[in-house]
């Protein structure tokens, strides 16, 4: 079978460490090009995964590429351009989180992708995880009864050391941008979705100026789930820091590590399994299996996930943080 022939726009650590090295892995796909404004980087990293056709300027790229699609995985101030460029070129994207600066960049490139009828997915990688995915498989069995209340956290270092990266204008937030829409994301996924009605969140910026390092949200769902997410660049910990907990009407789950509790009989029951992976194998994983998932969308094997209209309104919520945080109160979304 024909392989999928991919583009990778943007090679910073993300493309280096992660895109490049897991499309290598898949039998399906083919990277047939790459572009990066840096040349000297452009040269080491295409000459590193042995890449012939390598631009400076992605227009060239995409006027000259033979891709069916392409991941961009630029700074945030570019995913907008970019992505309505690749779209029109008839392209299918794959965009690393977050899909836009704002709502409202982040419209625009939905909608192109409906015009030009190509498939668009965001980079929302945690919901790809083994953990993750078996806890979602366990909540939709009613394993835990009725969602009602989850606690998410992630504490680490800062992503990425890339002087855009902690520049507002740039990027357009700081660790909710980062680490807040995965939680988020994540949350909602395993709520299935279910609307965001008040929002209350606290910003910090502790060793940042112009964007947040440290952020605790609560969010309000329709069907009455509060979620409460926690990120931080900046709080100090023995270790990185990362779990999801969901309480239920009948008993509680988490990932990393993974734990089942149930009450039988007035007993509670633990159930995990005889052994779990390693966290950062996990991770990796994560990664592999959202690729795996966007090429087979592009073959037409799966549905998209996390598409783009997820995206946008993961945007929408995130604006209802900063407004909270800004107006030092609830908001109703």
């Amino acid at each position: 079978m024909e392989k999928t022939r991919v583009a990778v726009i943007g090679l910073g650590g993300v493309a280096q460490l992660i895109h490049l090295p897991n499309l290598m892995k898949l039998n399906s796909t083919e990277v047939v090009a790459v572009a990066e404004l840096n040349k000297s980087r452009l040269n080491a990293v295409a000459d590193k995964f042995n890449i012939k056709e390598r631009y400076s300027d992605y227009k060239e790229l995409l006027d000259k590429s033979n891709a069916e699609a392409v991941i961009i995985a630029t700074p945030t101030s570019s995913h907008k351009e970019i992505a309505i460029a690749s779209l029109k070129a008839q392209k299918n994207i794959l965009v690393e989180k977050p899909l836009a600066r704002s709502f409202a960049e982040a419209k625009p490139v939905v909608e192109a992708a409906k015009r030009n009828k190509k498939k668009i997915m965001v980079g929302m990688n945690l919901r790809y995880r083994p953990d993750a995915m078996l806890l979602k498989s366990l909540i939709n069995a009613g394993e835990i009864g009725e969602p009602i209340y989850i606690k998410a956290s992630w504490v680490r270092r800062q992503s990425s050391l890339e002087k855009w990266f902690t520049q507002k204008a740039e990027s357009g937030g700081g660790v909710i941008l980062d680490l807040g829409i995965l939680l988020l994301d994540l949350c909602l996924w395993i709520l299935d979705y279910s609307p965001v009605q008040t929002i209350s969140t606290q910003n910090f910026s502790i060793n940042t100026k112009t964007v947040e390092d440290t952020s605790v949200s609560f969010l309000r769902g329709k069907n009455s789930a509060l979620i409460n997410i926690e990120t931080s660049w900046s709080l100090l910990t023995e270790k990185d820091l990362f779990f999801v907990t969901v309480h239920g009407s009948k008993g509680s789950a988490s990932i990393n590590p993974f734990k089942v509790f149930k009450k039988i009989e007035d007993k509670i029951i633990e159930l995990n399994p005889p052994k779990e992976e390693n966290p950062m194998t996990l991770f990796q994983k994560s990664y592999y299996n959202e690729l795996k998932s966007f090429i087979g969308a592009v073959r037409g094997l799966n549905p998209v996930l996390s598409t783009g209209e997820e995206g946008l309104m993961r945007m929408k919520v995130v604006e209802g943080m900063y407004k909270s945080a800004k107006q030092r109160a609830e908001v109703k979304l």
